[in-house]
């Protein structure tokens, strides 16, 4: 097969694909809101359930609910006409996945399911069929034609379906008022929870590992200080225990190269910079890292409020990115 054939099947697969989920923008009707509104208003939980390609893509939609504020979960068809049906209560609500509104499977848990009076929404391929009919609120998710050059595999539906349950999600997020912070604590655990959450009080090294020395002390003092507590620079206080100013191991070597080793008897205050960078250590870590990337710096002063004047903690960039936030 040459290559130009190549690309131009996989351009008609994603035109298909991208006019089914056109389709699909041009549904978002009463029937919608109704689903929106029935899934909210549930007090117990979503669940999801589906067979073959249209079980993963009930997979996908149950985790997409579940982690933006809607407990879902999948329960298989296959498994649920075996017992499972236990997991699924009266106070839950159903959504149905099924292309051709004809899955044995769920026809054969409808049944049970209406007995206790659990609603049911149908993301079904076809209208008129078993499964949308027996469905409260129909949702239709049929497409034109499949995205296969033999009309056969799902791939043109399928991507129909998440993009409507996507829909689903998002809307009820929003109806939910779920905001950053509520995502982040469903995720702790990974990169997007930790941007989101993590401040820089669990990042800050504090006490004897801040280095200091007095405005009055050597360059020499601030290269033996800047040695020891190994963050690459030393804060600079003053008569009062103020921070007035801070000293790089770059500052340094630049000093030295211009005047030679005398620079190391002069008083730290020669060669320090004034108004240091600092934060608060309630500052999100992301933010902090931010602040460092504008200033091109690697260290950032840290009070516990405001109103100290003596810093008592300080972080260090590669302390930020070991934390995973990127």
């Amino acid at each position: 097969m040459k290559n130009s054939n190549i690309k131009t099947i996989a351009k008609e697969v994603i035109k298909i694909e991208a006019d089914a989920v056109s389709l699909i923008a041009d549904r978002i009707d009463k029937n919608f809101e109704s689903a929106v509104n029935t899934i909210l208003q549930c007090k117990g939980r979503l669940i999801v359930s589906g067979m073959g390609k249209s079980g993963l893509i009930s997979q996908k939609i149950a985790s997409t609910m579940a982690s933006t504020g809607t407990p879902s979960h999948f329960v298989h068809p296959g498994e649920a006409i075996h017992g499972d049906l236990g997991m699924i209560t009266k106070e839950d609500v159903l959504l149905i996945v099924s292309n051709s509104g004809e899955t044995m499977e769920l026809i054969q848990i409808i049944p049970a399911i209406k007995k206790k009076n659990v609603k049911v929404v149908g993301m079904i391929g076809r209208r008129g069929s078993s499964l949308a009919s027996s469905a409260d609120i129909y949702l239709d998710t049929s497409v034109e034609k499949e995205a296969c050059t033999l009309d056969l595999a799902p791939t043109a539906s399928t991507t129909a379906t998440l993009a409507m349950g996507d829909a689903l999600a998002v809307a009820l997020l929003e109806l939910r008022g779920f905001d950053q912070e509520d995502f982040a604590e469903l995720h702790p655990g990974g990169m997007l929870g930790k941007r989101l959450l993590l401040t820089l009080d669990q990042l800050v090294h504090s006490g004897d590992k801040i280095p200091f020395i007095s405005s009055e002390h050597s360059i020499k003092d601030a290269l033996f200080t800047i040695s020891d507590k190994g963050l690459g620079m030393t804060g600079v206080l003053n008569e009062k225990d103020e921070l007035v100013g801070i000293i790089t191991d770059g500052d340094i070597r630049r000093g030295l190269e211009k005047v030679g080793h005398s620079l190391l008897n002069e008083k730290a205050s020669f060669i320090m910079s004034k108004g240091p960078k600092w934060v608060t250590s309630d500052i999100l870590a992301l933010s902090a890292l931010e602040l460092m990337e504008k200033h091109s710096i690697t260290s950032l002063f840290v009070y516990s409020n405001s109103d100290i004047k003596k810093p008592d903690g300080i972080v260090h960039i590669h302390d930020i990115l070991r934390s995973g936030i990127q």
